[in-house]
């Protein structure tokens, strides 16, 4: 497992969301920090979101579908929809201004 994704976990494990699921989709917006086409992941800056208690930081997460990671470059600011907090996986993902 990289570092990276390695602190992610670790941040979704110490705010004690590692079984929680959600009652419904949660909306998030940040700022993309990084692309990984062959890890299937995105990792983003993120303000805070307050139904599942995080505070604002930065982390990798899964998408649903590569073809998400190709509407997105570094830098762009998006919101996103996650499907799960055990296994936080973007099911949308959209720039926006």
């Amino acid at each position: 497992m990289s570092r990276l994704k390695h602190i992610g976990l670790a941040a979704a494990l110490a705010l004690g969301l590692a079984g929680a699921a959600l009652a419904a989709d949660v909306q998030g917006t940040g700022v993309v920090k990084a692309v990984d086409a062959k890890a299937g992941t995105v990792t983003i800056a993120h303000e805070p979101i307050g139904a599942l208690g995080w505070p604002a930081m930065t982390m990798p997460f899964r998408v649903a579908s590569p073809v998400l990671l190709g509407k997105v470059a570094v830098g762009s600011k998006v919101q996103f929809t996650l499907l799960s907090a055990s296994d936080p996986k973007i099911d949308s993902l959209k720039v926006v201004e």
